[in-house]
């Protein structure tokens, strides 16, 4: 397996760089719950082993690089909620989501590794978007490890108050399970009502009780 390396920071320390931030969002595609954000900056002298897209390790090993990251690392996370993502998109949302959490670094960086085609265009620094970047940039890669854990515990707190949509293992992806559970139980505030598949139960329900 080819794990990601630090070859992107390297290029950007020697164009004079000096404070570089991984960024990346994990939950654009669940039915529920916010999309998450989270920047972080790393020490070159001091990466911990294993740093990989978050989709690609164990939820053991995410859990422990996440705490490391947590106590080693300036970083932020941040949560945007079914609200904004409604209000805004799920595109722009996830945007707004990156920015505040660069923005939420306690130090400023002076240049944001991004992961995807785009940069958002509220980012307070300059920023540089790459695709597949949390397979190919430690830093980013250590941002989609803070993101996916921040994100799946605070699903599996909301499933505690919303039992029985599966959200502490589907994380709110629209699972066949989770879309019975639409059906069957109704929608909740923590659901997305501009999707699809939630817009149309509440469209039905709307139908069948005018």
């Amino acid at each position: 397996m080819t794990l990601p390396d630090f070859s992107t920071e390297l290029a950007a320390l020697s164009r004079g760089a000096r404070r570089i931030a991984g960024v990346d969002e994990v939950g654009r595609g669940p039915l529920a719950g916010p999309v998450t954000a989270a920047a972080v900056v790393l020490d070159p002298g001091n990466i911990p082993e294993g740093l990989n897209d978050s989709k690609k390790l164990t939820a053991r090993r995410r859990e422990a690089l996440a705490a490391w990251l947590a106590d080693h690392c300036d970083h932020c996370i941040v949560h945007v909620g079914v609200e904004e993502i409604d209000r805004l998109n799920i595109y722009h949302a996830a945007h707004l989501a990156m920015c505040k959490a660069v923005a939420g670094l306690k130090t400023a960086p002076c240049l944001a590794l991004v992961d995807g085609n785009r940069v958002p265009r509220d980012l307070s620094c300059p920023g540089q978007a790459i695709v597949a970047g949390d397979a190919r940039c430690v830093t980013i890669a250590a941002a989609s490890i803070l993101a996916k854990v921040a994100r799946d515990r605070l699903m599996v707190d909301l499933a505690q108050q919303y039992p029985g949509y599966g959200w502490e293992a589907n994380a709110g992806y629209a699972t066949p399970a989770h879309k019975r559970a639409l059906l069957d139980l109704g929608v909740t505030p923590y659901h997305r009502r501009s999707f699809e598949p939630v817009h149309n139960i509440l469209c039905k329900a709307l139908v069948a009780n005018p």
